[in-house]
């Protein structure tokens, strides 16, 4: 119940960039499907052995000098998606997730609504 409130509360986008996450020593590129100030969403890569109980950094290229980094907890997995949500974000990759996140909401409103909620 609680992930579905937390998709209500924040809006998710389609995106696509270059995406991946990592676990210790481990390395999977995986197929970013949307994301949001909370969280994103991925295709499950073939090679998924991860371990689920530990956390993961999820790296997001804008480009080869912007990046969205944060430290994520495998929030839901079905057949073919992985869903996590965001536990730590630094202060430049927040700027640049909020910047992404403005850019394709059409309501201003909105987005400050979102910014509360997770401040809160």
């Amino acid at each position: 119940m609680r992930q579905h409130d937390e998709r209500r509360r924040f809006q998710r986008i389609d995106f696509d960039a270059p995406t991946e996450l990592r676990q210790g020593d481990c390395r999977w590129p995986v197929k970013l499907i949307d994301l949001s100030l909370k969280g994103l969403l991925v295709e499950r890569p073939e090679s998924w052995n991860a371990d689920q109980t530990q956390d993961f950094d999820a790296i997001i290229h804008l480009n080869p000098e912007v990046r969205v980094q944060m430290q994520v907890e495998l929030r839901h997995e079905e057949d073919t998606r992985l869903g996590f949500v965001c536990l730590y974000i630094d202060v430049d990759s927040m700027t640049h997730l909020h910047r992404l996140v403005e850019l394709n909401l059409a309501d201003s409103t909105e987005m400050m609504r979102e910014l509360r909620e997770l401040i809160e």
